[in-house]
Parts: structure tokens; sequence; C-alpha cells
């Protein structure tokens, strides 16, 4: 009768503990898919930071602060890229990172070269696409994984291209490329990071620690933006470059405490 009872207990405790195990691995694998998210979706940012940096550097504009940042970024998104080429197995998410590797193999050789605008729309062109491969590589990540994230933190990550993407433009707009598309993408860019930003400061879930950080972008953000939006007359492009990477870098930390948030 007792080593009955003690059959059954070991029983119960065995499949307590592979329950447990189970759990604890379910747990693991969330975590680490929902790193790779947000490291593939930094790779937006920095696509758009890296055309950024380079039209800076040809305008002869901030040169030694976006030179560093340039060379510093290209080889963070090379970094980040192989990391992703081996944590990812799916076939279909691989495929998109050759077609990437590819792009951004040509983005390098093109960064490196003197700045014409031939080599500007080129850079411009390589960036989008890179933009489009890592957000595709992003939903696919989510959808392959299981994970539904939080529209909050989705709008909180997205911002740091966003801010990026507007000094991008700015710049480029400066540097020649007068075409009505620069100033509609300028415009819509500002427009999202409002519509994204207002949404943000009105979540109740925020935290004392989130919003103090939200109300610090949101007075900058008041007087910024409409030098963003007044892109054809320029003159600016000191404040836009620095009000942006103050922006982007504070919303990175806001995305990060939105993701601990949501483990």
């Amino acid at each position: 009768m007792k080593n009955r009872i003690v059959k059954k207990t070991t029983l119960v405790f065995i499949s307590l503990l592979l329950l447990s195990s189970i759990s604890f691995a379910k747990k693991i694998s969330k975590l680490n898919a929902s790193k790779l998210i947000d490291i593939a979706g930094e790779q937006r940012m920095l696509s758009q930071r890296i055309a950024k940096d380079y039209l800076y550097v040809g305008k002869n504009i901030a040169t030694s602060k976006a030179d560093k940042q340039l060379k510093e970024s290209l080889n963070e998104f090379f970094k980040i890229h192989n990391e992703l080429i081996m944590l990812i197995t799916d076939s279909e998410i691989k495929n998109l990172l050759d077609f990437v590797t590819l792009s951004s193999n040509e983005l390098k050789e093109t960064a490196n070269k003197d700045f014409t605008l031939d080599n500007a729309h080129l850079i411009l062109d390589l960036t989008e696409s890179m933009l489009e491969g890592n957000q595709y590589i992003v939903d696919s990540l989510k959808e392959t994984h299981k994970i539904k994230e939080s529209d909050i933190l989705e709008k909180a990550a997205k911002q740091r291209m966003l801010s990026q993407r507007i000094a991008k433009y700015y710049i480029a707009y400066q540097s020649g490329i007068k075409d009505e598309n620069t100033i509609k993408s300028m415009k819509n860019t500002v427009k999202e990071f409002s519509k994204n930003l207002k949404v943000l400061l009105n979540n109740k879930d925020n935290g004392s620690k989130i919003d103090k950080k939200l109300k610090k972008i949101d007075k900058l953000w008041k007087i910024v933006h409409k030098f963003y939006n007044n892109i054809k007359k320029g003159g600016l492009p000191l404040i836009v470059f620095n009000t942006t990477d103050n922006i982007t870098k504070k919303m990175d930390e806001i995305t990060k405490l939105y993701i601990q948030k949501d483990k």
C-alpha cells in the first residue's frame, strides 16, 4: 500500500515537472521570438538612419557626427542582420534575408562612394527596399511564432523608424531631391508619428516612467513638427538632425519599457 502511494506521488511529481518544463520552454521560446522581432524592427530604423547620414555627409552638414553615425549604423545593421540569419530557420524568411543581404551589400558599397545625386537616389531606393523587407520579416516572425504584439508596443517601436525617416526626407529635399514624392512622404510620416504619439499618450496602462518620457517627447514634438513640415523652406538641418536623434533615442527607451511590461 505504502509503495503504491509513493509511486503515485512520484508520478504526480514527474507530471507536474514535465508540465512546468513545457510551460517554461514555451515562455523561453516566446521571449526569444520577441527579441527577434525587436531586433528585426530595429533594422527598420537603421535603414532610414543610414540614408539620412549619407545625405548629411554629402551636404557637409553635421559632417563629423553624421559620418561617425553612418559607420556605426552600417556596422550595427550588418551585425543584427547576421544574427537574424543565424537564428531564423523559416525558409521563406531566410529567402527574404538573402534579398536584404544583396541590397545591404550594395548599400554599403554606395555609401562609401563620394556624394552624387545619382548615388543619393540609389541609396534612397535601396533603403526603401530594406525597410519593406525588414517589415515583412517582422510580420512573418509574428505569424510564425503566433505572437500577438500589442498595438501600443507596435506603435512605439515604429516611432523609432519614423523619426529617422523624417530627417531623411528633410535632408533629401535640401540635397536637391525636390520632387513631390519627397514632400508627400515627409508630410505623411509626420502625420503618422503625430497619430501614434497621441495613441501612446492616451494609453492608460503606461505607468509613470513611460508617461514621463512620452510627455517630454510631446513637449518637443509640438515645437519641432512645424519645422519638419516646412520642408520647402528648409534652413534648419542641424535642428532636424539633433531633434530626430533625440526622439529616436527616447522612443527606443520607451519601446524597451513596453517590452518589459508585455512579458
